[in-house]
């Protein structure tokens, strides 16, 4: 059965940025982002989560591995706030237009800024969610970055 292409892929495809799809099996509940490199059998390092914050009037969202935490006073200073915090779960749907566990990068409702970790440069490709549970995109850091008009920082703990 092929895969069901998501907003994220298509958005790729229009600006004929190369990305493979890969996907996972689930259940009711998401996979945290390490078990979800497992499934995927990928080194956790190379697997990304999308992780939405508010900050001010503004929502950022952070592109951090899976087995890092975000620092938010690195996040702060990325973004250009004095502080930022985590959106509760219940907010995530409409903030993104996303679930929780289905959050990726491309494609949320509105283009928010988007910080990737600085460890994301020392990688030939990276792997994020491509909008939905069971479904991931691996694809160059720059290309991504590019395509999310993202910027890079060092927001890690």
């Amino acid at each position: 059965m092929p895969e069901q292409k998501t907003n994220a892929m298509r958005i790729l495809e229009q600006q004929k940025i190369p990305y493979v799809p890969h996907t996972y099996p689930h259940g009711k509940e998401p996979p945290d982002g390490a078990e979800v490199a497992k499934l995927l059998g990928q080194d956790p390092a190379r697997v990304y989560k999308t992780l939405v914050t508010k900050g001010g009037n503004n929502y950022y969202v952070f592109e951090v591995p899976v087995l890092k935490e975000l620092d938010l006073k690195k996040a702060a200073k990325a973004a250009g706030e004095k502080s930022v915090e985590m959106i509760p779960v219940k907010d995530i749907t409409k903030v993104t237009g996303y679930v929780r566990g289905g959050c990726s990068p491309l494609g949320m409702k509105k283009q928010y800024k988007t910080i990737f970790a600085a460890e994301c440069e020392n990688l030939e490709t990276m792997i994020v969610s491509a909008g939905k549970i069971g479904s991931q995109i691996e694809v160059t850091p720059s290309d991504l970055i590019k395509a999310v008009c993202g910027t890079v920082f060092d927001i890690t703990l």
